[in-house]
């Protein structure tokens, strides 16, 4: 009876302990304290609402100073078009930049949580000196910063006050916005049939609330700022932003997290270093010579290896063992393999991986040069035409909400009419690949140019000449831009959707950020040489005694030349992008590295013996 009981009593634990087990999440996620996230405690849509609502109220602040900037520098501070619009583009790229910043510590040392909140504090600080700084310095004298009364002269310091501002706001978005919604998705666990769906769904409410927060303030925000309120207008963001906030650290007990997996740029220089090493080495086809681990040492737990390519096969050379790749550990009193001398055959295949990625993210390049015009000259040019129906006056800026609702419309269009047709055609369930719906975004918005740049031919051609400051300088209707928004926004779904799914498909799995990096440093390196290519395009056509192309006064210049030399340049880079697409060859991933043992089986058989050999 005894016996019986202590039997009784194992079968109870290991219920009570499969139970236990069966609580905490699956795919390796922590709570606040380290420990093994329990899925009751922590998590799902408790936690993705609270990350959804603070994305749509950053996104919200964010594009409350974006969206009218252009105007306010022409306005408050003076200036004219053409430097407006680079300063814009210079502060859009930046935010771009500091996202590249935001993703490599969210991924490496701080964690998704912290670089969140530490960032969307600076986001905040610089929103707030941003409203003192306009209230308190620039808009003087009081009620300036309108259609019609300009603003005084300001000091060094003023100017000084002010870039310092928005460059906190670039920093703060910046860094912030790669990470929130990698950070949503890790509230649901994959493992589980039921959160994986909704980790899927969730991607698409983050995106919705994207474009929520976005259409308030190209509207609601955008028409007040256009009356001259700015103060309002930036402090209705700050205010919008320190909710966000507030939210976002209600939801701290909640959270799961992933820990950071450290430094990728280290196993980059160890495949170059020991390539360069051994560049007397010879090379032999195929990979059976080549160096891989088995699961248990990967770089990091949980990838999946690499299958071996040929191209670039000077890098293979990191992988070839030589009796000196294995050094003496004094304190365990063996040898072990020098990483700076022998490097994995999939430490080798990723920076093949992303050397294959450049071409194809250089050619997205001049396509963010089209779409930052949306948020400049595409500002200007309907600032200078009919802005007013009846008595209500339609500020140029709100015309980018025809743009979201592009993106909403043209999402469900590919989703559920044209993708199904193409996969039918094609007899492929995936329909169109992510490179196809890179190059029609790319003709997409060859349309959007040259329909920008109609328009502003029929726009001089009703423009008032003698007009002194270029408000309604045109009886052509603001409303003849829907076209080129509509085009924007449909380009989008299929350039920027599609190179966000290609660089996180195609990049190895402990580079999944730097893949959604490489999508905002396009759009960051495009304002650039926006900026860039106004410049030159203004100095160029100067000369003798011509206004330019983008003077102060519009209706003196020819945008739409401008708009049609975009045209043709994206249309010399489709052609280059479409040689480089069909170049490419996607990444093959073997299995993951703490896979069952079936999974093992199907990988490719370790070289022990020829790794023992060097280890004697």
């Amino acid at each position: 009876m005894a016996c019986l009981n202590n039997i009784c009593k194992e079968v109870s634990d290991e219920k009570k302990m499969t139970k236990e087990e069966e609580d905490y999440t699956l795919d390796g996620t922590v709570d606040r304290h380290g420990q093994p996230a329990i899925r009751s405690k922590t998590g799902t849509w408790v936690s993705g609402i609270l990350l959804l609502v603070n994305q749509g109220l950053a996104t919200l602040a964010f594009f409350g100073v974006g969206v009218n900037l252009v105007l306010f520098l022409t306005r408050v501070l003076g200036q004219d078009n053409a430097e407006a619009a680079n300063n814009v583009s210079k502060w859009t790229g930046t935010v771009y930049i500091f996202s590249l910043l935001g993703a490599f510590l969210s991924d490496s040392y701080w964690g998704r949580y912290k670089t969140c909140a530490i960032f969307q504090a600076i986001f905040v600080v610089g929103l707030v000196l941003l409203s003192i700084s306009s209230s308190a310095f620039l808009l003087y004298p009081k009620g300036c910063g309108d259609e019609e009364t300009p603003c005084g002269t300001h000091s060094t310091f003023h100017i000084v006050f002010f870039y310092l501002a928005i460059y906190m706001v670039a920093l703060g978005n910046g860094g912030y916005q790669p990470t929130i919604a990698t950070f949503g998705a890790d509230q649901f666990d994959e493992e589980d049939p039921k959160e994986g769906h909704s980790k899927i769904a969730f991607f698409s409410f983050f995106y919705l609330a994207l474009n929520l927060g976005s259409l308030f303030s190209n509207t609601i925000l955008g028409y007040f700022e256009d009356q001259g309120m700015w103060t309002l207008g930036f402090w209705a963001s700050a205010g919008s932003a320190f909710v966000a906030l507030v939210l976002f650290l209600i939801g701290t007990p909640r959270y799961r997290h992933f820990k950071p997996q450290g430094n990728p740029l280290s196993r980059f220089c160890q495949v170059l270093v020991a390539a360069i090493r051994k560049w007397k080495v010879g090379i032999r086809p195929g990979d059976d010579h080549l160096f891989e681990t088995d699961k248990n040492e990967s770089a990091i737990k949980g990838d999946r290896r690499i299958l071996h390519t040929e191209g670039f096969r000077f890098l293979d050379r990191a992988a070839i063992m030589t009796p000196n790749d294995y050094a003496m550990d004094e304190e365990k009193n063996t040898k072990g393999r020098n990483p700076w001398r022998l490097c994995t055959i999939t430490q080798v295949e990723e920076v093949k991986c992303i050397l294959r990625l450049l071409p194809i993210w250089l050619c997205t390049i001049l396509y963010s040069v089209v779409f930052t015009q949306m948020a400049s000259l595409f500002v200007e040019q309907g600032d200078a035409m009919k802005t007013t129906v009846s008595n209500f006056d339609i500020p140029a800026a709100s015309m980018s909400s025809f743009d979201i609702l592009s993106v909403a419309t043209f999402i469900f269009i590919y989703r559920r009419i044209l993708d199904p047709i193409v996969a039918k055609i094609k007899t492929n369930p995936k329909g169109l690949t992510e490179l196809q719906r890179m190059g029609i975004g790319l003709v997409i918005a060859i349309l959007a140019m040259v329909a920008a740049g109609v328009v502003e031919v029929f726009r001089l051609k009703y423009a008032n000449k003698d007009c002194p400051n270029c408000n309604n300088a045109s009886s052509l209707s603001i409303f003849w831009q829907i076209p080129q928004y509509m085009l924007i926004g449909a380009s989008e779904v299929f350039m920027y959707v599609g190179q966000l799914e290609f660089f996180n498909g195609q990049a190895p799995d402990g580079l999944k950020s730097f893949g959604s990096a490489l999508c905002m440093t396009s759009i960051s390196l495009g304002n650039y040489v926006s900026s860039l290519l106004v410049t030159m395009v203004m100095k160029i056509s100067t000369r003798d005694n011509m206004p330019g192309w983008i003077p102060g006064n519009l209706n003196k210049g020819r945008l739409d030349l401008f708009y049609f030399l975009l045209a043709a340049l994206t249309t010399a880079d489709l052609m280059i992008y479409i040689i480089c697409a069909r170049w490419y060859k996607c990444i093959k991933f073997d299995g993951r590295t703490n896979g069952d043992d079936d999974d093992n089986k199907k990988s490719r058989p370790v070289t022990v013996a020829a790794q023992a050999e060097f280890r004697v």
